[in-house]
């Protein structure tokens, strides 16, 4: 069909070694496979992505659906970022076993820690299935008959296409829904938990270095794949094997060096990188600062209740990072968007496409679309902020207030139907449940008192001592008897009675609205995104990130943030010692690894200038979900580990810019040297492959020399 042929026009031009985008891993023939080899690649595209045989894409596991990960031994040990495993660390730890401040190592497998309810994915095939699933869509229907045919053509190619029974399939747009992929799919369930530093190691820096560099933090952890005895996907049992993999990542001991190539390999969230002008204005100058604002002063009661409670600190240890981590990457984003001018430059871009339209007789098919995305964005603004700062309050910072919001939802669900009544609570008894087992009444009230008049809603500190709902076993006595006793008990609580207005306000009003006004929008970017590749073809596009299986590629690379400053790409252990303060609870440093920094004790894990490196800096374009990637070498072993990008680097979601924008990662020498000789856990590096590539390859170009010689 048209919108087909419309997207294959943009691989017509001339390969080179650009930056950026985030690629299909099995359409990287051409074009992709030409610029990692321009960039120094010596990998073919059939390496990465493979059907019939082992490839890279076999090594790379979604982890919980958030994070990446990636198998590194022939016994299925797994390896992602501390902060990705971070909840589940901090399941498994008590103030009698701090793992989340001493570290955990198992010694052997019966040691190794089950996890319930993690998970990780591997994708087995992707497929272009773009025809099947928009079979009999037409212009002249409405949106919502669109996405109805859409969803019934998607349902019915995933309900008869060929796999084994232990596999799933699943159906995603790309290119603003003018591309369909199926993925055929494999979840293991049987994950555990086999190592992980402390967080002085595993955290270090924590929110001062986040986003920023140089980065001194050994963001990793370590879980193991178990399966049946079949080597197929099965829940826990203590029958179960270590997962046995299609493929595994050898880890190079050579490192990097600017100029490298390196490949990222894994599962982007969410990117945005064809917004018009109008929409990153709105976002950066309107719609982050609210929310930056509600983050900051839920963080300010967070953080010092934190310091003063060791109790506290774990109970909200990957509550406060989850917060801090978007609030601190908006405000980088802003500032990113704000340095490289990327607002005006895209609409520089927009004159370009406009005159485009023009020359090629395409104004009165696309003509509008810019005039109607203003026209648009203006009248959805305001409630776009609204809706979003509820949500923050609601359902991000204040916990009283999501238990409320929970609680109204079970009773709605009591009102459309009574029968609904056990279903209900269970639902929502497993929901507080889960709140109260990381809960601070005092905390969480100092936290209401702060973020509920950046909502614009009136403060009664009182409820907290009303309310049922701050003890699990009161709040729970809310639920007991039929279903007219459980809503009567509901209403009676004055936490609730407190916060239903708010939340009726936001489902029959706020919400209502946003989906209304949001809908049109989301049909012209789709619109808009067709126009892109039918008036400016020779453009390179990318699909946005979807949290599907994606390669990107770059180079080992410094850069300049600001006037007279310049990163340079490796940082060492001697900036871990150079930041050292004593019992700070970012900055503290193991006395273990004081003493084996001191003595020079690193084992095989240094460079060549006898230091050991930490992070390095690529040009890969990376985002949310990325966490826990591996950084490939051009020969496909594993270099790094992907966990974070520079704080002007983040608008990387809507404007990536090579000049500034750069992922870091963790070296994996370091990962080595903790594991090894921090940790004493040498039985973990003997199951896993260590090479030397860049000396292996020299010596065999000697020999080749020789020969010919």
């Amino acid at each position: 069909m048209r919108l087909l042929k419309i997207l294959f026009l943009f691989v017509v031009f001339q390969a080179s070694a650009q930056q950026g985008g985030m690629w299909i891993p099995s359409l990287l023939e051409g074009m992709n496979e030409d610029e990692m080899q321009n960039l120094g690649s010596k990998l073919t595209a059939q390496d990465i992505y493979d059907v019939n045989n082992s490839s890279l894409k076999d090594a790379i596991g979604h982890f919980n659906g958030g994070c990446t990960s990636e198998v590194i031994s022939d016994q299925g040990l797994v390896l992602t970022n501390h902060h990705c495993g971070y909840g589940q660390i901090q399941s498994h730890s008590s103030l009698e076993n701090d793992y989340l401040k001493d570290g955990f190592w198992a010694m052997n497998l019966e040691e190794e820690l089950p996890n319930n309810g993690l998970f990780i994915e591997f994708i087995v095939s992707i497929h272009d299935v773009s025809e099947v699933v928009l079979k009999g869509i037409t212009d002249t229907m409405t949106e919502t008959e669109k996405q109805s045919l859409i969803s019934k053509n998607s349902n019915a190619a995933m309900k008869t296409w060929p796999r084994e029974s232990w596999q799933d399939v699943k159906t995603k747009a790309f290119y603003e829904g003018n591309q369909y992929f199926l993925f055929v799919t494999e979840r293991f369930d049987d994950i555990r938990l086999v190592g992980a530093p402390p967080s002085s190691i595993g955290k270090f820096g924590s929110d001062t270095d986040n986003w920023v560099f140089p980065r001194h933090t050994g963001d990793f952890s370590l879980f193991r794949i178990y399966a049946d005895a079949n080597n197929r996907p099965a829940k826990y049992s203590k029958d179960n094997k270590p997962y046995k993999p299609k493929h595994f990542l050898p880890i190079s001991l050579d490192g990097v060096e600017e100029g490298d190539f390196t490949m990222v390999f894994g599962f982007p969230g969410t990117t945005s990188e064809y917004l018009p002008a109008v929409a990153i204005e709105h976002i950066t100058k309107d719609y982050n600062p609210t929310n930056i604002a509600i983050r900051e002063a839920a963080l300010k009661v967070i953080d010092q209740k934190m310091k003063e409670s060791d109790a506290v600190r774990i109970k909200y240890a990957s509550k406060q990072a989850r917060i801090a981590n978007a609030w601190k990457k908006w405000i980088g984003e802003n500032l990113g968007i704000k340095r490289s001018n990327a607002v005006e430059k895209r609409r520089e871009f927009e004159a370009t496409f406009t005159k485009a339209l023009k020359e090629k007789g395409l104004e009165d098919k696309y003509g509008n679309i810019l005039p109607e995305f203003d026209k648009l964005y203006k009248d959805f603004a305001p409630i776009n902020i609204k809706r979003r700062n509820f949500i923050e309050v609601f359902l991000v910072t204040n916990e009283l207030m999501q238990m409320t919001f929970r609680a109204y939802q079970v009773e709605q669900a009591l009102i459309a139907n009574p029968e609904n009544l056990e279903r209900g609570k269970t639902v929502l008894t497993g929901q507080l449940e889960s709140i109260h087992k990381n809960y601070d009444v005092n905390l969480d009230k100092g936290v209401y008192q702060n973020v509920m008049p950046l909502y614009g809603k009136p403060v009664d500190a009182s409820i907290y001592d009303k309310t049922a709902f701050t003890n699990l076993e009161s709040a729970l006595q809310l639920l007991e008897g039929d279903t007219e006793t459980v809503i009567k008990n509901l209403n009676n609580d004055a936490a609730y009675a407190y916060a239903k207005p708010i939340i009726e306000e936001f489902f029959n009003t706020i919400d209502a609205e946003y989906q209304q006004k949001n809908a049109p929008i989301t049909a012209l970017q789709t619109q808009y995104m067709t126009a892109l590749m039918e008036a400016l073809p020779n453009e390179r596009y990318f699909p946005d990130a979807n949290s599907t299986l994606r390669v990107t590629y770059g180079q080992v690379r410094g850069y300049s943030p600001r006037d007279a400053v310049y990163y340079n790409p490796v940082s060492y252990l001697d900036g871990v010692i150079e930041k050292y303060i004593p019992d700070d609870y970012e900055f503290d440093v193991p006395q273990k690894l004081i003493e084996l920094y001191e003595a020079k004790d690193y084992g095989q894990y240094a460079d060549s200038n006898g230091k050991v490196p930490v992070c390095f800096l690529g040009t890969n374009h990376t985002t949310g979900g990325n966490s826990g990637s591996p950084a490939i070498d051009a020969h496909g072993n594993l270099v790094g580990l992907n966990f974070d990008r520079v704080w002007e680097g983040t608008m990387s979601d809507m404007n990536y810019d090579p000049e500034i924008c750069r992922n870091i990662m963790v070296d994996l020498r370091y990962v080595l040297f903790i594991v090894d000789k921090y940790a004493g856990a040498k039985h973990l590096i003997d199951e896993m492959k260590l090479v030397h590539p860049k000396t292996d390859n020299s010596k065999k170009k000697k020999k080749r020399k020789k020969k010919k010689k």
